[in-house]
């Protein structure tokens, strides 16, 4: 998962041309700093994320221990902010200094196997039974599975049940319905609905539950399919049902809006469940993202991050990162770090026993197993199609162009014509 909040923000990749630069220059003796005995035994590993908030930290921390004990070595554990991430890679793998074992956004994972800093996970002979064909995409590059994710995510509609008892509201199912509920909802001091319809890539995000399950796909963003599911976005605003400030909110700050009761339903994903449970005075409830019409199947975008293991001269150092790996998404370290992080197992089974112990998970359980990777399709050239469909969002929404409009821009930005 990235977020919270922060790590959220979809952003464009802006290294994405010093990745390609570095292509040429890994080759496969990039240097791990991970430590080996005079014998030649490996004694440590070195593992790099972004979990840099402090309890999220601890309790990777505390798995990353256990693995490694698991495995024979001792772990040395770095976490630096999201945004450092990927440069930090990147100056790494120039100078042959890559960690062990590196965890990655799955939306990054294709660029940097791109550059051949990253080993396959097949010859590990790391079990990946169980874990959908859309999972396993979001950690595969050219064929091959590169990363594994031992939880993942996406989003849903949350509501206020109280708000809309007092309205005399059922919760939407599709679009028509979402329009009459957020109209119905919506009053002095309170929207009826809110996304993030933010200049990042968490409004990209977002908008992709309404645009794939209409029909439309990012390889072609100028089509009918495409603009309906925008023309929904700006109805809610248009119409009131929706605060024309949703242009700037995060997912983080949308949840803020929720909470505080200025907003009686919002989209957004299981991270936001530890602070809902802990208001009290909050009665919330949770479902799918609405659908164009009733029977349509809900596609949902995943989130979630991969752990991979770099290139190393070391073949021994290389196997025993693949050991904390495999560890690391065995059933039952899936489910505890699904029950510490309230994201979804990425094994069908385990997924299944975690809806039954988590009610408020089972909406996401579900949506997760016909949910997409957003690099499925695009790959390396994801990022160009995340940046036009959030231009589209902030050109349609302030009235600036029609949907149809916007989206023709949007699809000369992903093509780079």
């Amino acid at each position: 998962m990235i977020s919270p909040a922060g790590r959220r923000a979809w952003r464009v990749s802006t290294h994405l041309a010093a990745i390609l630069a570095l292509t040429s220059a890994i080759t496969g003796c990039v240097d791990g700093s991970g430590a080996e005995s005079a014998g030649g035994e490996v004694t440590s590993i070195t593992v790099l994320d972004y979990y840099t908030d402090t309890s999220e930290h601890a309790q990777w921390n505390d798995m990353l221990v256990t693995c490694g004990k698991a495995a024979g070595v001792k772990v040395e554990h770095t976490s630096v902010p999201p945004t450092s991430l990927v440069p930090r890679v990147l100056r790494q793998a120039s100078s042959r200094t890559l960690p062990d074992l590196l965890m990655l956004d799955n939306a990054d994972l294709q660029q940097i196997a791109q550059t051949g800093a990253l080993t396959p996970l097949e010859p590990y002979g790391i079990d990946t039974s169980g874990i959908s064909e859309g999972i396993l995409s979001a950690g595969t590059y050219e064929g091959e599975v590169y990363g594994l994710a031992p939880y993942v995510s996406t989003v849903a509609l949350f509501y206020n049940k109280d708000m809309l008892a007092e309205a005399g509201v059922t919760v939407p199912r599709t679009w028509d319905d979402l329009k009459r509920a957020a109209a119905a909802l919506t009053r002095s001091g309170r929207y009826g609905m809110a996304v993030d319809a933010s200049a990042t890539f968490e409004s990209s995000w977002q908008f992709l539950p309404f645009l794939w399950s209409n029909g439309g796909h990012e390889r072609q963003l100028d089509t009918p399919q495409a603009a309906q599911a925008l023309q929904l976005w700006v109805d809610l605003v248009s119409s009131g049902s929706m605060s024309k400030s949703v242009l700037n909110w995060t997912q983080a700050e949308v949840h803020d809006q929720f909470a505080a009761g200025r907003t009686a339903m919002m989209i957004n994903g299981p991270w936001r469940i530890p602070a809902l449970n802990a208001d009290k005075d909050l009665n919330w409830g949770v479902a799918p993202v609405p659908v164009p019409r009733t029977g349509q199947n809900l596609i949902t975008p995943l989130g979630g991050e991969v752990w991979t293991v770099p290139q190393s001269p070391s073949k021994a150092r290389q196997q025993k990162a693949a050991q904390v790996l495999a560890c690391l998404n065995d059933s039952a370290n899936m489910l505890a770090l699904a029950e510490q992080h309230f994201t979804v197992p990425s094994r069908t089974g385990v997924a299944a026993r975690y809806a039954e112990q988590n009610p408020s998970s089972a909406v996401f359980v579900e949506s997760v197993e016909r949910a997409r990777s957003r690099t499925e399709d695009l790959g390396v050239r994801w990022p160009r199609a995340a940046t036009g469909i959030y231009t589209a969002i902030q050109s349609a929404l302030t009235g600036e162009q029609t949907p149809e409009q916007a989206l023709r821009h949007a699809q000369q930005i992903a093509t780079g014509d």
